[in-house]
Parts: C-alpha cells; structure tokens; sequence
C-alpha cells in the first residue's frame, strides 16, 4: 500500500489545535459575525475540540459589511452551510473525504445562491458523517477524514449523530445562528435532535439538490437547523423554489409559500394528531418525556388519537436497495460533472469506483475505524428493474399505504412520535449503536416534511419531537411546531461542553 500524502486541509482560514482559547464575556453574546469567529475559533479547534466546523470563508467579514446595506429579515444573518453543499468562496466542498480535499468549484448552489441573495452571510462549512453517512454500515456519527470526529456540545464523549452533526454541533455551540444540513433518512432530523435545535426535513422537490454531493435523487434534500420555529420558517421562505437543473422542483414556487406568514396564529386548539406508539420505543425516560409533551399538546388544545401500527420490514429493505442503486448513478453524475479546473488531489475522482479505489489506497488516513461495505455494494448494484420494484414499492409503504393511509384512516393532520433517543457514546472501534425508536424513515422514503423541535431532555442529553405531515404540508408542520414550542412546559438542557457524567436526579 503507498503511503498516505500528507493531505493540506481545505480551511479557508485555518484553525489550528492548541491549548484551549478563553472566550471574552462578550463574545459569548455576540451574534455578529466576529462574535461567532471567536467562539468558532475558541470552541472548535481549541477549548473542548467539538470539529464542528472544518472551513472558515475568510470573505465572512466583508461579505457582513456588505450585508449591512441590505434590507430583510435575513439581512446579516450568519449561517453555517454542511460541507457536501457547493459554495462561491474559495473553499473545497469535500463531503468529508480526502478525495474531495481540492473540490474548490467557485459555484453557489442554487439554495445558498437564493440565501445570499436575501443577506445571509455564510460563515463557513461544517463537519458531515463522510460522504453523509453512506461509506459504512458500521460508521460512527459525525467522522470524516477530513475533519475528524464532531463531538456533542452537550456532552462531548457522546455523539451529535449524523450526517449533518458538524450543523448541529455548530448552531448548539452558539458558533452561527442557524446552518444547513441534508437529510436521505435521519440527517438533518436526528442530528437537530441530538443538539436541541428545531430541524426541517422539507418535502422533497421544496428545495433544490443542485451542486450538492448526492446519495438519492429520490430521497435528498436540504434543511434549516435552527434554534427556533421561527428561524427555521425564515430560512425555508428564502430557500425554496423551482431549478430547471433539478426536475423534483417542479412544482416548488407554486407550492412554497410565506413560511413565517404561515406561523401566523398558530394553534393547537382542535388539530388531531396521530400518535406513532409503535415509535416511541422501551427507554422508560424517553417514554416520560413523551408523555409530558403529549399533556402539553393535549393542554394546548391538541386531539391525540392513538396509532398501534408496525411499519413493513420490506419498507427498509427496499430503501437499502434504491439508495445503493441511486448512490452509484447520482454519486458518479455529480463527479463527472465536477468543472475540469477543478484541482481534485491527488488526481481527479470522476466515478463511485474512483473513490473506493482512493480510499484503498490511502486507508490509513480513510478506513482506520471503518471501511467501505455500502460503497462497494453499490458499485456492484446495477439491476434497473429490481432498482424500479424497490422503489415503487418502498415508495408505496411510505407514502400512499403508510402516511397518507394513517392520516386518512384516523382522520388526522399530523404524526408525532420522538424523534430520536438521547446521544449515544462516541465509538470509533465499533461504530453507532443509539436507541431505535422514532418515525424518520417514513417521511424520508415517501419525500414527505419532517419536522422536529426540542421536547426536553434525558439525563441532560437533548431528545426532539417530531412532527410529520404529507406531501408540501411544510408549512402545516411548521406551525404545528411553534405552536408546540410555546406551550413546551419541559426545561431546554443547556450544553457543557465537558464529557458526560452523572449528574444529581432532577
């Protein structure tokens, strides 16, 4: 095997590790974009290491007094952006893999382009789960080879789960006020829960996927991760529309609306809502805090009826299928697609065999902890027509004969469920291994709105709740959530930035 290149970190202002950096009082209230540096700059690659952020954009400042002569509720607002998405600044978009360490496009995606456009000012790129979570089966949450392990700002042994942990670990580290994650199943959701952000999985074809690194053209899309419903509504109103390069978006500007204008009002009072027992889970703590935030809805006017129904196990099995098909055709178009200038080190990666045949030779830096099982079957996947019955049919258990038939069946708006257990411990030997419970797969494989918002927490480890609608109910989502936020009587866990240790009952 050759020897590992010593690979240049695509940083666009390096953040060297060094002995822990004291974060001035007020700084730590400093929602300008020289305040969010200095806890970046203090939290990040210093103090407790969270690797939440691998690329500062050294254009941060001027791009913030630029933003001082616009007019807009996102005017000056400083956003983290997930580093498998495309940006104008000088900086490599890597989705975490050393193969991608020269990735340097100069191309806005069309999301961060329709951002910038409404004054936000993109602070950096975070760390991902490598190439979103779809390398290994047995990957630890928030890895990358080229930006580490991300660690948990509430407790930094345990995991900020993935694939966009670097955007959850960055909004809940007060290092930006708000960020841009990308879900397949769980990675926008599951890591908002994780940090005790709100999280939107929007409807898919809602946002484009252009000059984002790709798994599923079936399932992708982007989302805000924020620190309220509100937020999370304002960025969805500048992101949402129609791209002729990316044919889901179709329908997105006769479907997308005023999110923020929509939470107008919002109300609990005489909307059902389907309860997903079967989701909650065994854990006795997460069963209680469930319970609690049920009253709150139930004070807030909410009808709970009571759903006793198993998903389909071929439901998952047929997901595995389509995202090992798609992964190859997409992965592969999006790579060959990259601009020739594009200084791709050591020597370009243009296909999904490309980058299996990069990380064996550099495995030392690439597969320490874990190797490349899903890569490898899904260069191997190639049967269309298994690919087409796999998806019509998980598509169909989602969707039609799972969400829609719920909704339908027990005449309700929305599903709830928890979203995701309390953060598991840090495990590089053997990888993932958190509480199974929550409903993400569902909304995820139909293309349906995903939405949850902190319901408390568990041993000071955040838990979300969830709120899922079907297709372009994003705005019904969204004000179910903040009218759940106001009437959220559990307390919000604050982050310790030390590893986790028992603390006295509460």
């Amino acid at each position: 095997m050759p020897a590992t290149p010593a690979f240049p970190r695509p940083f666009g202002l390096l953040l060297a590790a060094s002995a822990a950096v004291a974060l001035p009082a007020a700084a730590r209230a400093d929602d300008t974009v020289d305040g969010y540096l200095a806890r970046i700059a203090a939290l990040n690659h210093a103090g407790p290491q969270l690797n939440a952020v691998i690329a500062v954009n050294p254009e941060a400042q001027a791009a913030a007094a630029a933003a001082k002569t616009m007019a807009g509720p996102l005017a000056g607002k400083a956003i983290l952006i997930k580093d498998n998405i495309e940006t104008a600044e000088p900086l490599a978009t890597t989705a975490g893999s050393l193969a991608l360490a020269g990735n340097v496009t100069r191309r806005d995606a069309p999301l961060v382009a329709r951002l910038r456009g409404a004054g936000v000012v993109i602070l950096g790129k975070t760390n991902l789960s490598e190439w979103a979570n779809i390398r290994s089966s047995f990957s630890s949450s928030g890895w990358s080879g080229v930006g580490g392990q991300t660690r948990n700002p509430f407790a930094t042994d345990r995991s900020p789960c993935g694939s966009s942990s670097g955007s959850g670990a960055g909004v809940a580290a007060g290092m930006a006020w708000a960020a841009i994650g990308t879900e397949t199943d769980g990675s926008v959701t599951c890591p908002a829960s994780m940090n005790g952000l709100v999280g939107l999985k929007p409807t898919v074809g809602l946002v484009s996927r252009t000059h984002i690194v790709p798994i599923s053209h079936s399932q992708d899309t982007a989302g805000p991760m924020t620190t309220s419903v509100h937020d999370a509504a304002l960025l969805l109103t500048a992101m949402a529309g129609s791209d002729p390069a990316d044919p889901a978006t179709a329908q997105a500007d006769r479907r997308k609306t005023d999110y923020v204008a929509a939470l107008a009002g919002a109300s609990l009072k005489g909307v059902r809502l389907g309860v997903l027992r079967k989701a909650v889970g065994d854990d006795a703590k997460v069963r209680a805090l469930f319970d609690r935030a049920l009253a709150d809805l139930a004070r807030a006017g909410a009808e709970l009826v009571d759903i006793d129904e198993e998903t389909d196990p071929a439901m998952g099995r047929d997901e595995q299928a389509v995202l090992m098909y798609e992964l190859r055709v997409d992965l592969g178009a999006y790579l060959a697609g990259l601009p020739v200038t594009v200084p791709v080190r050591p020597a370009p990666v243009r296909t999904l065999a490309d980058a299996i045949a990069f990380d064996r030779a550099h495995a030392d830096a690439e597969m320490r902890w874990f190797r490349q099982d899903q890569f490898e079957t899904a260069e191997r996947t190639t049967d269309l027509a298994a690919y087409t019955k796999a998806r019509a049919n998980s598509l169909r258990l989602a969707g039609k004969d799972g969400i829609d038939r719920m909704l339908a069946a027990h005449h309700v708006a929305l599903l709830i469920a928890p979203t995701a257990g309390p953060a598991w411990p840090i495990d590089l030997v053997t990888g993932d291994h958190g509480l199974q419970l929550g409903a993400g797969s569902l909304p995820a494989i139909a293309g349906y709105p995903h939405l949850t918002v902190p319901m408390g927490a568990v041993e000071g480890l955040p838990v979300g709740l969830s709120f899922i609608g079907t297709a372009w109910d994003d705005a019904a989502v969204l004000k179910a959530g903040a009218a759940y936020e106001a009437a959220r009587t559990a307390p919000l866990a604050k982050p310790t930035f030390e590893p986790w240790r028992e603390r006295p009952a509460q």
